[in-house]
Order: C-alpha cells, then structure tokens, then sequence
C-alpha cells in the first residue's frame, strides 16, 4: 500500500482530501504546517507528498524542496488555491510532479495521485532494470578462462570507461554484441541509452532516416517528423553492428559524424551536433573490402581506434565446459529441470565438434537438450549426429566464396592461417605435432608461423 502525506494548514481541507485517498486505498498521513511537513519526510519515509503552496512560516515550495533534496525517491504534487499558473509553473520546475487547482475535486486528485504513483514505479522498473543490465555485463559474468577469451576481457576493461571507438571483429555467433554492451554498461555513459543499429538488416533507403531521422514531407511517406538514433543516443552509445554491410552512400555521412559529432535530419537543413560514442562490429574482413573498393579506407581508420578480435569457439575450446555449464543452469532455470550435467562421453563429443555457430550454436543446443531430456545427466546419445559426425579435423575446414568476390593472394593467406592455427590448437601448440598433422616440415611450419606472427608462448614445443 502506498503511504501519501497530505500538507494543508486548513483542517477541513486537510480531512476532506485525506478521507478522499484512504477511501481509495492509500495510506494517509497529514501535517497542518510546513515544518510539521519536513519533520514527518524526516522520520518516514513517504510515496507522495500533496502539499498546499500557501502554508504559513514555511511554504510548500520549501516543503517541495526539501523533500527533493532529502528524499529523491519521494513524488511531489503542489495544490494552489490563487489559480495562477505562475506559481505552479515554478513549482513544477523546482521537481514537482503535477498541480491541483483549488477547490480541489474528488476525481480529480484521484487521477494526478494515480499518475505520480504510476510514475514512480515506473521509475523504481527503469532503474531495476538498469541495475539488472548492469550485473549481466559485470566482467565477471563472461564466461571463459582461455587465454584468447581472457585478452578479450582485459582490453574490455581498459577500454570500457574511454570514448575511443572500437572496431569489434570476428565470426557470426562470437558474442560481439555483448562485448559492446560490456563496454557500455561498465563506461560512465551507462545511465544513458546505448542504441543497436543492425547495418545489415535495415534496407538502404530506410538505414539513413533509421541513424539520422527525417523531417515531415521529406520523402513519400513521412507523414511527421521522425527523430533518428544519433539522436537517441545522445549522452551515450550508439552499437553499429555489421558496419561493412553499409552502403558507400551512407560510409560518407557516417564518416563526418565520425569527425565532427554533427549531422542533418533526411530532408532538413538544420545541422544537430550529439555526444556518443562509437563502437561498430563486423564479421567480414574490412581490409578485403577497402582493398575491393566497397568499404571507404578512411572509414575504416576512423573507426578502428581499437581493434578487438573475439576468437570463434573452436579457437577456446577448453572454455566449453565452462559454457555448457553455465548454459545448464540458466535453461535448468528458466525451464523448471533438474539437469545437473552432461556426461564426459557427451562433453568430448562437444569438444570435438568444431562449431560453425560459435557460441551461439552451443547455447541454442544446450537449450533444447535441457528442454528434451528427462534424465539427470545428458548423455553422449542424446546429442545430434550432425555434430557427434563432424569432428574439428583440419579437412573439415569450409570454403566459402561471398558473392561479391574475393582477392585471392589474400583468401589463400587467410586461409593456410586458419589451417596453421587449427592444427595448433588440436596439438596443443606442440609444434612437431601440428607439421605432421599438416603433412609438412616442422621447419616450414615454423617459418610460415613466423610469417603470420603466430605464437603461443605459454605452450612449448
């Protein structure tokens, strides 16, 4: 029940409003005087506070003020007997929530309480929820102890609390969104919005209006004016993801923002400036794209301040069981079971598995795993035979060619790294193993190692 203290130095006011709120449910306390007022704040602690203007030696204005200053959490109305707005109109920007007009009406006072409570619980959400966001994007809610995973989290906690610009890259599935919202919520912009725009997934001619907002007639159908993200980012992050699927057209536009934190509405000529930060992520190789003219090289520059590569799954498998775990008792939760593990026959079976998906596919089968089974324990027969079949060989490696072409010195190169480096990790960076694996010189290996500056120097050979 929420607990409302009533002001008013007219008794008969004072009965008649308060009968009117406990008769509504409320529970109501009353003080016939401004010091009275401030004495109940200071020992109780209040959802709504209706206070009289005209209070004699301390007035409802300083009634209003001490309750902002001293109890934050507490809402204000101000009832005005004289009519003027001016009055109101000040108390409303001192932090009041509404006004009643004298003499006050039943239904009336009703309904501007009913909004305060409802307003200030929609407050206590908001922040609840900013404080739930908060602890999910703790660092030490990520998942994995493997050496490139833990790099990963390192750069995350230097780089968070700047504004400089982040370029995350790496495979579908890796985890770079939350990466960027691991940036945000631990950076001082964490009570602001962070705004996600998927470049990829919004079509071009609509992208611009979506990160620039239009005025009203700007083009067929823009019936009103429409505010973009920039805008609604302002004060905090804007989350560019799959940046290397935007149009040259929108690269260039993009690129002043970059610069000079200004921009027009589609269709307007005033120039708005916002403060955000920049984080934007990929999966494609902006190099190769700079090279193939679809992506702008100074764009590219600008925005990777600080390059941050997440490693796909099949780079960290020793996190696996980490992440199976922690994926058990999340669905174990949410879907009323009781699985307690998997078995070891079924974890090698993971762990061989080379995940194409990265963590997103293990999440989702752990998912319908701890869904389908009806045993303590998830065995090696209740997973899937597509991923009991495929094992993380060297040969099971994919080509796959975009349609808008390759550079092919650069594709082959690319390509013998991820033979080198999976080879690596299935022998443990024992590097006489990886050279037989790969059916070469265990001195060749090393030079093309070399070459890539590849190197694990935890692990010796």
């Amino acid at each position: 029940m929420e607990k409302i203290l009533v002001v008013d130095d007219d008794p008969e006011v004072l009965d008649v409003i308060s009968d009117i709120l406990r008769q509504a449910g409320y529970d109501v306390d009353q003080a016939g005087e401004g010091r009275e007022a401030i004495q109940r704040v200071e020992d109780d602690f209040y959802d709504l506070v209706v206070t009289d203007l005209n209070l004699p030696k301390v007035d409802g204005m300083k009634v209003l003020q001490y309750v902002i200053d001293q109890s934050p959490g507490t809402m204000c109305v101000i009832m005005t007997g004289y009519g003027t707005i001016r009055s109101s109109v000040e108390a409303i920007k001192k932090g009041a929530f509404d006004y009643i007009s004298k003499p006050v009406k039943s239904d009336e006072i009703l309904l501007v309480v009913e909004k305060a409570i409802k307003f200030r619980q929609l407050e206590r959400e908001n922040a609840f929820l900013k404080q739930q966001l908060r602890k999910k994007y703790r660092f030490d809610n990520f998942i994995g102890d493997s050496k490139p995973i833990q790099k990963v989290f390192e750069l995350i906690e230097r780089v968070a609390d700047t504004d400089s610009m982040v370029l995350i890259t790496g495979e579908s599935g890796t985890g770079k969104e939350l990466i960027a919202k691991a940036i945000h919520y631990n950076s001082y912009r964490r009570d602001n919005p962070m705004i996600v725009i998927n470049c990829g997934a919004i079509p071009e001619e609509l992208l611009e209006s979506e990160l620039f907002g239009h005025e009203k007639g700007a083009f067929t159908g823009a019936h009103k004016m429409r505010v973009g993200r920039f805008e609604l980012a302002n004060g905090g992050t804007v989350f560019l993801d799959e940046i290397g699927d935007m149009s040259p057209n929108l690269q260039v536009k993009l690129l002043r923002i970059l610069q000079e934190q200004k921009f027009e509405r589609v269709g307007g000529t005033r120039t708005l400036e916002v403060d955000v930060r920049i984080i934007a992520a990929t999966n494609k190789n902006l190099i190769n794209a700079v090279n193939r003219g679809k992506f702008r090289q100074d764009l590219y520059y600008r925005l990777n301040v600080i390059p941050m590569k997440v490693p796909p799954l099949r780079m960290r498998k020793s996190d696996i069981p980490l992440l199976v775990d922690f994926f058990i008792k999340r669905f174990d939760k949410q879907k009323g079971k009781r699985i307690v593990g998997f078995t070891q026959e079924a974890v090698n079976a993971l762990l061989d598995y080379t995940w194409p998906g990265n963590v997103r596919e293990l999440e989702n089968l752990v998912e319908r795993l701890v869904i389908l089974s009806d045993d303590e324990k998830i065995g090696l027969e209740d997973i899937p035979g597509s991923i009991k079949g495929k094992t993380s060989k060297v040969e099971s490696i994919e080509v796959k060619i975009p349609m808008d072409g390759i550079v092919f010195e650069q594709a082959v190169e690319e390509y013998e790294k991820k033979l080198i480096l999976q080879a690596l990790s299935e022998t443990n960076w024992v590097k006489t193993k990886a050279a037989r694996l790969l059916n070469i010189n265990r001195t060749t290996l090393i030079e093309k190692m070399k070459k890539k500056k590849l190197h694990n120097s935890a692990i010796a050979s």
